[in-house]
């Protein structure tokens, strides 16, 4: 079936699903794929579209998922056995596929991971900065009123929640997004407000240590536009250097692999994968030719 890459693609960023879209973007013959080719990647090794046989497939699996992991585009060289030609260099990676039939191949593989998500309360103009600095910098903003208590549904995906709202249902708001796993809760309010805030709920060491307030790093702020900028700089510090998840909802999928026993490569074990059980062993193959090639010599 004929998939639309480009509605494909905006489909699974609408559903904030990770994937990797695959683009050949160099063939020498004989290859089955031509330049312009294209393929989404799944994070269950699902891959839809074409950019090559079933040993350039493998590859682009292998690689691909692992600069899912990264979020690192790479460009993939897929070379026929014993032609090494091509330099390596950073952002490159080199496979080479003894079953591959003759010609190279590159394809450029890019990650696209959902951008972190920020849930912000209130219309002040702090809440109004910040979601001016946050869409500079990448976030989804999905705001709401302070008066309204985000139900499961609307924290589901959350990276992180902060109330600029200066009242309202401020410690309900708290408790909710705890209850949901929020990594991330930042209050504006002078320490004083903010402790008091805090006092009307109960929290454990854990909880206490996700609600930020004041939030924020301290950097002399003032104005509105200058407490967005802090607020956002400790928001990237907790992603870039204490972990915050940027989608917690996104459950790791990792496909098993397997090591071809013909040819050696790194198969990834899916619904297509070549397969065959010999003597209640279970072998993946890269190829129908590798699975072959061992049912014939009996396993050996």
């Amino acid at each position: 079936m004929l998939v639309n890459m480009s509605a494909r693609a905006a489909q699974l960023a609408e559903q904030r699903r990770p994937f990797v879209h695959a683009r050949v973007v160099r063939a020498q013959p004989p290859t089955s794929a031509h330049p312009g080719d294209e393929a989404i990647l799944l994070q269950d090794g699902t891959l839809e579209g074409f950019v090559g046989g079933q040993c350039a497939q493998n590859s682009v699996r292998t690689v691909g998922l692992d600069a899912l992991q990264s979020n690192e585009s790479v460009l993939l060289r897929v070379l026929p056995d014993g032609a090494v030609d091509f330099p390596d260099a950073p952002g490159a990676s080199v496979v080479v596929n003894p079953c591959l039939s003759g010609g190279a191949m590159e394809i450029f593989l890019e990650p696209q991971v959902p951008a972190p998500l920020l849930l912000l309360s209130g219309g002040t103009p702090i809440a109004d900065a910040l979601a001016d600095v946050m869409g500079l910098l990448g976030f989804a903003v999905q705001r709401n009123d302070a008066t309204e208590v985000a139900d499961p549904e609307t924290l589901s995906g959350v990276t992180a929640m902060v109330i600029a709202s200066h009242g309202g249902a401020e410690s309900e708001s708290i408790r909710a997004a705890l209850d949901a796993g929020v990594g991330y809760i930042g209050l504006v309010a002078s320490r004083t407000r903010g402790a008091a805030v805090l006092a009307e709920l109960t929290l454990d060491d854990a909880e206490r240590a996700r609600v930020h307030t004041p939030v924020g790093l301290w950097i002399g702020a003032r104005t509105a536009p200058e407490i967005a900028v802090s607020i956002a700089a400790e928001l990237v510090k907790a992603i870039r250097l204490e972990g915050l998840p940027v989608d917690r909802d996104a459950e790791p999928e990792t496909p098993t692999q397997a090591i071809d026993p013909v040819c050696g490569m790194t198969v990834v074990i899916g619904s297509d994968t070549p397969h065959l059980e010999l003597s209640g062993e279970q072998f993946w193959f890269c190829s129908t030719g590798c699975r072959a090639a061992y049912a014939r010599d009996g396993g050996t």
